[in-house]
């Protein structure tokens, strides 16, 4: 049975250092509330106990939103947290091994940085992945292993060249929102500009404005 289309448009990559003393939860509840789509759960520096408790405050956190919870590489955790799905990186776990381990009916995103990582995941079963994630687009200070900043152009090629539905990451914010909605992406991924904002609501709400109004 296929999986149900995921909703990319604001996708919400946490990060448990940003999010301060509001915490994770606390900020992807009103997060969500405020127009947030999808969850993933990133924190590369915390243990794996950590990260499962963390992992399943937030499957508690949104439960009955419909907001599924996606899980940022350790593929291993994918069942003791009960997420709906993984995200993994170039350099993180073969799409293939990933789809074995989390099984059919559970969500793979893949991270894409050029058109020829577009290519090179072509190679797999297409119904190995249900989404890319491109980037970073922009210049960025929350991901200390990214890759450079890319373009526009580069967003516009690579969602030209896929078959899968694309989100933008990387200094995605209400402000380019629209140039991201241009290139044909269905939808952009931030981190700092929810996390850690004075007021989450706000910044969820003109984030999810922005995008509505680039259609």
């Amino acid at each position: 049975m296929a999986r149900p289309a995921l909703d990319l448009s604001l996708y919400l990559v946490t990060d448990t250092g940003l999010c301060g003393d509001l915490g994770v939860e606390p900020t992807v509840a009103r997060a969500v509330a405020a127009g947030v789509t999808t969850v993933q759960l990133r924190d590369t520096g915390c243990s794996d106990a950590e990260f499962v408790a963390l992992g399943l405050a937030l499957r508690r956190t949104l439960s009955g939103t419909g907001v599924p919870l996606i899980l940022n590489d350790r593929v291993h955790l994918f069942r003791v947290v009960g997420a709906d799905g993984v995200h993994v990186g170039q350099n993180d776990t073969d799409v293939h091994a990933a789809r074995e381990q989390i099984g059919r009916a559970a969500y793979l995103g893949l991270s894409v940085q050029t058109p020829g990582h577009v290519a090179s995941a072509l190679t797999q079963p297409q119904e190995s992945v249900d989404y890319l994630g491109v980037g970073p687009i922009w210049s960025q200070s929350t991901k200390g292993d990214a890759a450079d900043a890319s373009s526009p152009e580069v967003l516009a090629a690579i969602v030209a060249a896929s078959p899968w539905p694309c989100v933008a990451i990387g200094g995605v914010d209400a402000t380019n929102a629209a140039v991201v909605r241009r290139s044909g992406a269905r939808g952009m991924a931030v981190v700092s500009a929810i996390c850690g904002q004075p007021d989450v609501t706000t910044a969820t709400r003109e984030l999810r404005q922005a995008w509505e109004q680039a259609a």
